[in-house]
């Protein structure tokens, strides 16, 4: 009840009686937000974001520097003559015009009345293989016949819109050293409905490994193809992901272009209709991580991951017995201390870990009986902010890093960067007193993912106490600073492509449940203590790891109960709010130039309004 009703206090100050009111309502009478369906915002994009007839005269019209032909390899196979013609009107009706179509044939006999519509079009190829070498051979067949710099990919059936190529070669001509390009997509049904957009994250290395998110539209730079090699038909159904992850492995620059220039066509028995339909692809994707993380000498568990066809689960290999050190700060709240320990000595596989609490101002002899209690545990230790002190089983003695300020405000970034640097681990666990862990093998995903040296911090997935989501990543630039994506999603319902259950690079996590290597503590100068005490220090963190070049990462494997803001209260009183604003203004003084490009793995389409990955409906510049 008292917390019911700091949250109310903390509501009315932040919200006003108005909006407070609502959502009382809404949460006693379990009352949902009317929101648009994907489709109804994706009809609106479309119109805010549709070309003119004079944009497409000006792209006509447009001199580049540089002008690549771009060859379209095609694959096909008892084509659909309707699909095909469309497809061919697409590709002639492009704005871009040094482009060259590559047709390999693969069918049981030669349709002429295919053939008739490449007549009198001196840019298309077509070879009739008498054989149908399967989908990865017939690809490599059209590849063959391809003279252009930069070849593209396409399926016999799909459809380009008439700016793909422009778009494609402004990007060439804005950076040379480009030699991997993917963008964002739909689907189109047979009464050519366009629905169902995807819009994507720009490159993202863990990602891709357990979702082949680039899909389409590819083009690569034919030095690229010839480096890394040609299509391999051992992985047939998931050709397109062993190459995608061959390409770009070795290519100088990979590009994401956010605009849907890629419609996928929406057929029966395709994974574009009903993902599942085709299990064998699923099952070669498995196949083709596998011989991936071989070539790249890792070792590692893959499997399907959750329900969701298309999204892979890999667990690294743990290299030695590295030991984790799992701060966890705390003041008082003994009996939300007491779940948060007891689920970690419960449920924790990986043995080689100790749990550091830094306590903080605690005033109840109950917790100090507690911290007597726990400390019998041999890997349990209680350092003590406020004494400079480190107590364990056998002894209390001074640390030698020492807190230079005995104060009483709270300061999470101080504390946080106080145990880091009285702990040996070699790796790091930030972790809320106020969480309740529900995974047993959290620390071996954590230490498999951290051992690559590119990989900075990595956070797990969080659930408030009624299984809704809490936290699933960082998105920065939500609301205008940052803020959780996917909050209150309902467990075991799927976001926008599933993207809860995914492995995913993000730009920041929250430091409720926040691991690293301790030598990157070092590298970034620790948390902020002076600029964020309270509000943001995760993500500045994560932004700054992000800057030294480190990648961040999400997996959702890693579950806890989070009992936010119990352990300390809500911001609700004037002080903390005062605070709370200036710390906002800080991070936003601090980060503006990255805040005003966007965050590079929340895709540029969507609002930064709410954190379901809705797809933005005023209208984008282009």
């Amino acid at each position: 009840m008292k917390n019911n009703l700091e949250k109310v206090k903390y509501y009315l100050r932040r919200y006003g009686i108005i909006e407070t009111l609502k959502k009382i309502f809404k949460r006693i009478f379990h009352i949902t937000e009317n929101r648009m369906s994907n489709q109804e915002q994706y009809e609106i994009w479309m119109k805010n974001n549709m070309l003119t007839e004079k944009d497409y005269e000006f792209q006509k019209n447009k001199k580049f520097e540089i002008n690549p032909k771009i060859s379209i390899a095609v694959p096909m196979y008892n084509t659909n003559e309707t699909f095909f013609e469309e497809l061919i009107n697409s590709i002639k009706e492009q704005t871009y015009s040094n482009w060259e179509l590559c047709l390999a044939d693969g069918s049981e006999t030669e349709n002429s009345n295919l053939k008739k519509l490449l007549e009198n079009e001196p840019r298309i190829k077509y070879k009739f293989l008498n054989e149908n070498k399967g989908i990865a051979e017939n690809t490599n067949e059209a590849i063959k016949m391809a003279t252009g710099d930069f070849i593209g990919f396409l399926d016999h059936d799909d459809l380009l819109p008439k700016n793909a190529l422009y778009e494609i070669v402004n990007e060439i001509n804005e950076n040379k050293n480009i030699d991997f390009i993917y963008t964002d997509e739909d689907k189109v049904n047979n009464e050519g409905t366009f629905f169902e957009p995807y819009f994507k994250p720009d490159y993202s290395p863990e990602t891709l490994k357990c979702n082949n998110y680039i899909t389409h539209f590819v083009v690569v730079k034919k030095e690229l193809i010839e480096k890394v090699g040609l299509l391999r038909d051992e992985f047939n159904g998931a050709q397109d992901f062993d190459f995608v992850l061959r390409a770009t492995k070795n290519a100088k620059e990979v590009k994401h272009i956010s605009k849907i220039l890629y419609h996928w066509r929406v057929a029966q028995n395709s994974t574009a209709y009903v993902a599942d339909t085709k299990p064998y692809a699923f099952d070669a994707g498995v196949n083709v991580i596998k011989q991936y993380l071989k070539e790249n000498n890792k070792n590692a568990e893959v499997e399907f991951g959750q329900d969701v066809p298309g999204i892979y689960k890999i667990k690294y290999e743990v290299i030695g017995n590295p030991k984790v050190s799992i701060i966890i700060p705390n003041k008082d709240n003994v009996n939300l201390l007491k779940n948060c320990i007891n689920s970690i000595l419960k449920l924790t596989t990986y043995k080689n870990y100790e749990i550091i609490v830094v306590e903080n101002n605690s005033k109840n002899n109950e917790t100090f009986e507690y911290y007597k209690e726990i400390i019998k545990e041999n890997n349990v230790k209680i350092l003590n902010y406020n004494k400079n002190t480190l107590l364990d089983s056998n002894e209390e003695k001074e640390v030698e890093f020492k807190n230079s300020e005995n104060e009483k405000e709270f300061n999470y970034s101080k504390l946080i960067n106080f145990g880091v640097k009285n702990s040996n681990g070699e790796y790091i666990l930030q972790l809320n007193n106020d969480t309740k862990l529900l995974s047993k093998d959290w620390l071996e995903f954590l230490i498999g993912y951290a051992q690559n040296e590119e990989i900075g911090a990595i956070g797990g997935r969080l659930y408030y106490e009624d299984k809704t989501i809490q936290h699933a990543g960082i998105i920065v630039g939500l609301s205008g600073i940052a803020g959780n994506a996917l909050v209150n999603l309902p467990y075991g319902k799927h976001a926008y492509f599933g993207r809860e259950s995914a492995t995913r690079n993000v730009s920041a996590v929250t430091g409720a449940c926040l691991f690293c290597r301790r030598e990157l503590y070092e590298k970034v100068g620790y948390m902020d203590e002076n600029n964020f005490k309270i509000a943001f220090n995760d993500v500045d963190f994560c932004l700054k790891l992000m800057e030294k070049g480190y990648r961040n990462l999400y997996i959702p494997y890693v579950e806890l109960i989070h009992y936010e803001s119990k352990s300390r209260g809500y911001e609700y009183s004037k002080e903390k709010e005062e605070r709370f604003n200036k710390e906002s203004e800080n991070f936003k003084e601090k980060w503006k130039d990255f805040l005003e490009k966007g965050d590079p793995y929340y895709n540029k389409n969507f609002t930064r309004k709410t954190c379901n990955y809705d797809i933005e409906t005023v209208e984008n510049n282009r």
